[in-house]
């Protein structure tokens, strides 16, 4: 059993203790620390959670084997790099930086210091997307030629002027870190690295906060391409969509947090221009923010790697750093 405790005590990290307190034979957080306490404080008695001074105090206590981090953006590296420096394992919270080199610095980090580093892309534990690599890898979807994708909701509108959620130093390329990001790991886990970018981005709802309408062209190393858009000024939907040479496959819905249904449609070869009719399979229900954990916890245990120094959690802060920079010369921009 990892002890765990939560660094961030707002909605997001309430809803990761929830899901795996009490329940998990894997993980319990025990501890909190929190830069808001008196709002925190009901939650952390109901839940067992010692409510902590600060993260240093997270880091410094011999009971804690592993902390989660549920804060800004800006935050993470410096947080993850404290932890490996420390002896903690340490799960953060998407995306693992906003530069390339500070992402890269915090996952060498915890390779240097042998501590296990997970990153909250919990999209990978839909067994729907396991099921699309499934048909990849057997060759049932036949050659990835394009994914597109969009993560919309009203976001914009949640946040007072002057919430960090509004800092576009926090929140560069309008819906990217909140939600975009997602789209980019689950594309990076079906048809590889992405090596080139042409992004676009303007605020256009409200006169004041972050970019709420981002799009861009994407084009990955294997010669696939891809397009994705993110809207935080309209209502909640999402959606990603696999073409492939032997047909396509599609996953959407205004809820994310669900168990998702996975959408089919193969071309067939012996009837080549008859429209094929798609088909919907359901899949046992889960939680992947309880799977995410659980998984993160079972390599702390074996003190076994998880996102390590140039790999996907690494190269989607690349390409999101690419994505910044042609939003900034309104030009195509190469990943590093």
């Amino acid at each position: 059993m990892i002890r765990a405790a939560i660094i961030g005590l707002g909605s997001w990290g309430q809803n990761l203790v929830l899901s795996v307190q009490g329940v998990s034979p894997d993980i319990q957080f025990t501890a909190a620390a929190t830069r808001s306490p008196d709002k925190s404080r009901d939650f952390a008695q109901t839940h067992g959670l010692r409510m902590l001074p600060d993260y240093q105090a997270a880091l410094a206590d011999p009971e804690i084997d592993a902390v989660v981090l549920a804060t800004p953006h800006s935050m993470h590296t410096d947080q993850i790099v404290a932890a490996a420096r420390a002896g903690k394992h340490v799960f953060s919270e998407k995306p693992l930086g906003l530069d390339a080199a500070s992402a890269q610095r915090a996952a060498q980090a915890c390779a240097d210091h042998g501590v296990t580093l997970g990153v909250g892309y919990n999209w990978r534990y839909q067994p729907a997307l396991q099921e699309i690599r499934r048909m990849i890898d057997d060759g049932t979807l036949g050659r990835v030629l394009h994914i597109e994708g969009n993560f919309c909701g009203p976001s914009a509108y949640r946040f007072p002027k002057g919430h960090w959620r509004h800092d576009t130093d926090e929140v560069p390329a309008g819906g990217m870190t909140g939600r975009g990001v997602h789209v980019i790991d689950a594309m990076l886990s079906l048809a590889g690295p992405i090596e080139q970018v042409s992004a676009q981005s303007f605020r256009l709802a409200q006169d004041f906060g972050v970019d709420d309408t981002t799009s861009m062209l994407l084009r990955f190393a294997s010669g696939a391409t891809g397009y994705l858009g993110t809207v935080i000024a309209s209502a909640e939907t999402w959606r990603m969509q696999v073409f492939g040479s032997h047909g396509w496959v599609q996953v959407g819905d205004v809820e994310h947090l669900t168990t998702w249904d996975l959408t089919t449609c193969m071309i067939d070869r012996e009837h080549i221009t008859v429209k094929q009719r798609p088909t919907v399979k359901s899949f046992p229900k889960t939680s992947t923010e309880r799977a995410e954990l659980e998984h993160f916890a079972r390599q702390a245990a074996a003190r076994q790697p998880l996102a390590l120094p140039g790999g996907d959690a690494v190269h989607n802060v690349a390409v999101l750093q690419a994505i910044m920079d042609s939003i900034a010369t309104q030009q195509p921009v190469r990943v590093a």
